[in-house]
């Protein structure tokens, strides 16, 4: 794997664990076109130039919302996050000042943003208060269920029951909560052996 393809794939990490706090009470909410697999980037850029560029005062946010999945990969399982809206961003923003006129020099500073296409139309409408709570709902529900449930306690004894450990007895020393991993010191041939799996490949015995 090239230096900029994991530079790129540990930008998108930074971005995708930080949860967004949406801003409350200010501007409205657009759609705007990047190119696919661009919008990590294109986010990453307005953020930095937004202050340095004075547009802070008119430009409030850029959002990327995103899903938890859970995936299976070479037989472990993954907790990942998607995009709800591939190949879209989400700012918020006055885009039109008072009487309804565009804010050119904001229109100018987002369609020039690297990655970025345009808006969805020549003249951008925004969300309506409708759309906009849907989308709400969709990351707070996100951020609810993000963290995986984990029932265990470190002490406890448990069973393994998939994997390269199956049916062996282990006691959990450590738990990532955040990650959905359980660290067991499992008897191995009569040695202590300190073992990592997910939790959902043990079991109370």
């Amino acid at each position: 794997m090239s230096e900029d393809i994991k530079d790129e794939k540990k930008e998108e990490l930074e971005v995708v664990e930080e949860r967004e706090k949406l801003v409350e009470d200010r501007g409205e909410w657009f759609f705007v076109q990047t190119l696919s697999g661009h919008e990590m980037k294109a986010k990453k850029s307005i953020d930095k130039r937004m202050v340095l560029e004075n547009v802070h005062d008119r430009l409030y946010q850029v959002v990327i919302p995103m899903e938890t999945r859970t995936e299976i990969k070479q037989g472990e399982k993954k907790i990942v996050k998607k995009k709800y809206f591939p190949g879209y961003i989400l700012i918020i923003a006055d885009l039109y000042k008072e009487g309804r006129q565009m804010d050119e020099r904001l229109w100018s500073f987002i369609k020039e943003t690297p990655g970025v296409t345009g808006f969805i139309n020549d003249q951008p409408f925004p969300l309506s208060n409708e759309e906009m709570l849907n989308i709400k709902d969709m990351m707070r529900e996100d951020a609810e269920t993000e963290r995986p449930k984990i029932d265990f306690v470190v002490g406890e004894m448990v069973k393994v029951k998939e994997g390269a450990f199956e049916n062996f007895e282990g006691k959990i020393e450590e738990i990532d909560h955040d990650h959905g991993k359980l660290k067991l010191s499992v008897s191995i041939f009569g040695r202590s052996t300190p073992v990592e799996l997910g939790y959902w490949q043990v079991e109370r015995e």
